[in-house]
């Protein structure tokens, strides 16, 4: 089955998956630089349901990729900054990119672009020298999301100040596809969206809840880490520090930055998965909780977020109702702090 999307140059064609279970239809693909799944019952809603995830992802990479040239973020680096207009779908991740910002007291950060960029992740990731013999430049604070401006559609970017929607883009592409399908499927059955592991649902799940395993890459349902959790509702998504890594002069690096030194955050967790009321929240807190480090258990019960953290040690610690044993359902909190206390608003393109 293959499905073609407006704003991609190439596009991967879906495979299905078989699971043995003549319910739920799933499908899988390449996109955005990992793996995107969509699970679907009833089965015969899939071919929509992938038409609709291609549109959203298309029009996501259109506007936020800062590996394409002709992308509408790129076109703002390239002017050298200034006062901008933006589309409404760069404008709703730009804003919530801002937004988890302030709620994460700068943990996450969109300017961390130059950053990474020096650590040498300046290109997809499957294309980076994973081996590179000289040493990274050297690290400093990231400029700040304080310097960046949005009223509205309006961006107010300082010259010298580039972004990186990283900690955020998954969760809301996740988020508007889940909205994209139950619009096209008239809200009838449920569907499951996973970029890279970062999960959103939206309508009836099957009985008990969506199985999702956390794992510390996609693909690891079968690790000693991994554990098998139930989602009835909202998000789960999950950040790590063991993939998307490389070598720079002998030097292992990832790419999750601590805004505050420039460098990859070195804390007590290599993965953090936690369950929001948007996979936007999700994304934002669990990457929040590795640069957080030894102050993260502490934020997230603040924060009201079921959780879970594996420390460098092989510690499983869970927070706020994560469930301890396989199987179980995880508990979603009602409301999104990145959308003013409520879900979000229909999909953006």
């Amino acid at each position: 089955m293959a499905t073609a999307a407006p704003g991609l140059t190439r596009v991967a064609p879906w495979q299905r998956v078989m699971t043995g279970d003549d319910v739920v239809a799933v499908a899988e693909r390449d996109a955005l630089g990992t793996t995107a799944r969509v699970a679907v019952w009833p089965p015969e809603n899939l071919a929509v349901a992938c038409a609709a995830v291609d549109d959203v992802l298309g029009a996501l990479d259109q506007q936020a990729s800062r590996f394409r040239a002709d992308s509408e973020l790129s076109w703002l680096h390239g002017a050298g900054g200034g006062l901008f207009m933006l589309s409404d779908g760069l404008a709703e991740a730009v804003g919530v990119a801002l937004a988890a910002a302030r709620w994460t007291g700068g943990r996450t950060d969109p300017t961390v672009h130059d950053a990474l960029i020096s650590l040498g992740y300046d290109r997809d990731f499957a294309a980076i020298d994973s081996q590179r013999g000289e040493p990274p430049a050297a690290s400093a604070p990231v400029p700040g999301w304080q310097r960046v401006r949005l009223h509205g559609p309006l961006l107010h970017l300082p010259a010298g100040v580039r972004i990186d929607l990283g900690a955020t883009a998954k969760g809301v592409g996740s988020d508007r596809a889940v909205r994209a399908v139950m619009a096209v499927t008239g809200h009838a059955g449920g569907v499951l969206v996973s970029l890279g592991g970062d999960i959103a649902v939206g309508g009836t799940p099957p009985r008990e809840g969506w199985p999702v395993t956390v794992a510390e890459e996609p693909g690891q349902a079968g690790s000693p880490r991994s554990q098998l959790v139930r989602l009835a509702s909202g998000a789960v998504a999950t950040s790590s520090v063991t993939c998307r890594r490389w070598r720079r002069g002998g030097t292992v690096l990832h790419h999750i930055v601590d805004p505050r030194t420039g460098r990859p955050a070195d804390g007590p967790w290599r993965t953090v998965s936690a369950a929001a009321a948007t996979c936007a929240d999700a994304n934002a807190a669990t990457t929040a909780a590795i640069v957080a480090g030894p102050q993260a258990e502490d934020w997230l019960t603040t924060a009201g977020l079921p959780a879970r953290l594996v420390g460098h040690d092989g510690e499983v610690r869970c927070l706020e109702g994560w469930p301890t044993a396989a199987g179980l359902p995880v508990p979603v909190p009602a409301g999104s702090h990145l959308y003013g206390g409520a879900r979000p608003p229909g999909g953006t393109r």
